[in-house]
């Protein structure tokens, strides 16, 4: 069967957020499959294919974009750093919504001939919503993730109806620089355990999967929202056990969630660790993708090596 993530029409892409763990992994990708790929940088070009933008108040010119398939937009401060005080929350979400909103400005202006713009989300759109199986059909949370990404797709949307717009509603992506980040080390240390009742659903997705699900929205032109998510539900003690059995260390000491609260705040810790919503990707696959990472095990042991 081939694979439906396989180069399709595709011949120049721009990509915002380039640097990122998706948007280098992305621009690998296109450019080993032979798709010109034009990258958005905040600073002074360094090569050809690169073009500066949001260093100043000037607006991206629309010839930027013309004639490209695809405009991906990936930009945003981490939401792992921690603890979201504030001004960290303006933060989070000025580092998506500004870019996206420039980024539909020129898009809007190209009218009819704009390319296809493939804007990035997250599965924080749904908030906490346990033991309900959501897909791209229900309704926006109430935390403060799921504000954050109605802005951020709002600002996406009105790039106008002449324009194609896919949202990317993406879950943590289970890799080392990823959901893993934070893991690791208590692990390796042999510290790690239930995250509050450890029962909680964990959306997920590997990084790999990530970028062929791009690939595929690209080629297949799919628009509105596509939750990016792994078939297969996981809790998150099916990734912390996942992840201790792959370092060969023990998952028995539990994290209470009073001391998550005090340590990382209760935002962080309602929208990241004790959220639960399990999140279908219903778009992807009813469209005929197919994921090479289809549990949360196979996704933590291609992205640790094992434990010598």
């Amino acid at each position: 069967m081939p694979d439906p993530a396989t180069p399709g029409g595709a011949r120049r892409v721009v990509v915002a957020g380039a640097s990122g763990l998706i948007g280098s992994a992305l621009v690998e990708r296109l450019r080993a499959d032979g798709v010109e790929v034009t990258r958005l940088v905040r600073h002074a070009p360094t090569a050809p294919n690169e073009v500066e933008w949001l260093t100043d108040a000037a607006p991206l010119d629309p010839d930027v974009l013309a004639g490209a398939d695809a405009v991906v937009g990936l930009n945003g401060a981490s939401i792992g750093r921690f603890p979201w005080t504030p001004h960290y929350r303006n933060t989070l979400l000025w580092s998506r919504v500004t870019p996206t909103q420039v980024l539909a400005r020129a898009l809007r202006a190209l009218g009819t001939d704009a390319p296809h713009f493939v804007s990035g989300s997250a599965v924080g759109f749904y908030g906490s919503a346990p033991g309900r199986r959501l897909d791209e059909t229900s309704p926006r949370g109430t935390t403060f993730l799921a504000d954050l990404c109605g802005e951020w797709e709002g600002a996406a949307r009105a790039a106008g109806d002449d324009v194609r717009v896919a949202l990317l509603r993406t879950a943590p992506v289970v890799h080392e620089d990823g959901v893993l980040k934070p893991l690791m080390l208590l692990t390796k240390l042999g510290v790690s355990g239930p995250i509050g009742r450890g029962t909680q659903v964990w959306p997920w997705i590997s990084l790999e999967d990530e970028v062929r699900g791009i690939r595929h929205v690209i080629d297949a032109g799919l628009t509105g929202p596509v939750n990016f998510t792994g078939p297969t539900r996981a809790t998150a003690n099916d990734l912390g056990f996942a992840l201790a059995v792959r370092l060969n260390r023990p998952f028995v000491v539990r994290a209470p969630v009073w001391a998550m609260k005090a340590v990382l705040g209760s935002d962080a810790t309602e929208a990241l660790l004790t959220t639960d919503a399990d999140v279908a990707p219903a778009v992807l696959e009813g469209s005929g993708f197919a994921f090479h990472h289809r549990t949360v095990e196979e996704a933590v042991a291609a992205a640790v090596p094992p434990a010598a």
